[in-house]
């Protein structure tokens, strides 16, 4: 049998080699099986949700949307074009930019949003891209749920505007995460509905933190957010805030951080 000419193992070798690169790259990123919080490092709020079987959910988006693309890039498998569900706490510049962004480069099965976004500048190109994915806006209200592989999403306090937020909770088995954006003013219901202990708190650097109903949480560990601006900001130090949690970051200091679950146990891999 004759061998084929050199010139023609050139030409097949580089589409041979990017398929195997491309296979190893995919086996890399297969899911684990496991429950993913990523608090991203970008400008304003931005965290994002792995689901044990592999699909993913953002909660808001920052303010900066070229970051938060290269973000997600970092993380969602190259061939994903879809999430789970979008949740966009406040029309802020600290959260909004980031989500339109990646509502241009992935589709949502479900798009929650505060009950007065408005129909110009981002807030527009938000409506618009989630009308193009054949989605239909909801509301953030109170006592929503958003399943995810095992894992729940539960909203549970909500305000529009601005200065507004939502307090949110997400438990898979025993791991217990609060997200808290900065929101809503008389959140003592929802803080109270959360229980404790938690595995994770994501929380304000302004709110005040030296308050019963954040003592009664018990986390195990803080990540600070800074989307929410305070009237008076809560000044602490780091070492004053370990009083309150033995762990504590900042995405501005700490870099990206990850909580990882098994349903059992809950950790930080890279801290």
């Amino acid at each position: 049998m004759d061998t084929p000419p050199p010139a023609l193992w050139r030409r097949l070798l580089l589409p041979a080699a990017v398929i195997c690169i491309l296979a190893v790259v995919a086996l890399a990123q297969r899911p684990d099986g496991r429950l993913h919080i990523y608090v991203l490092a970008t400008p304003g709020d931005a965290a994002l949700i792995q689901t044990p079987a592999g699909r993913f959910a953002l909660i808001d988006g920052g303010g900066d949307p070229a970051n938060l693309t290269l973000l997600l890039g970092r993380v969602l498998p190259f061939w994903r074009r879809d999430l789970r569900a979008t949740l966009l706490t406040s029309p802020s510049g600290q959260r909004l930019p980031g989500q339109v962004a990646a509502l241009a480069r992935y589709r949502p099965d479900l798009a929650l949003t505060v009950a007065d976004l408005g129909t110009g500048g981002f807030a527009g190109e938000w409506r618009r891209l989630v009308a193009a994915a054949e989605r239909t806006p909801t509301a953030l209200v109170a006592g929503q749920r958003v399943t995810l592989d095992g894992a729940t999403l539960t909203v549970l306090g909500a305000r529009a505007g601005d200065e507004g937020g939502a307090v949110l909770l997400l438990t898979y088995g025993a791991t217990r995460v609060l997200f808290h954006t900065g929101g809503p003013t008389g959140d003592a219901d929802a803080l109270r509905a959360a229980r404790a202990p938690l595995d994770l708190l994501v929380y304000p650097w302004q709110r005040a933190l030296d308050t019963k109903l954040v003592a009664a949480l018990r986390p195990r560990a803080i990540v600070f957010s800074e989307a929410y601006m305070a009237p008076a900001p809560a000044l602490l130090s780091y070492a004053a805030r370990r009083r309150y949690s033995p762990t504590v970051f900042h995405p501005g200091a700490d870099g990206q951080i990850e909580l990882v679950s098994d349903g059992r146990r809950a950790w930080f891999p890279n801290h």
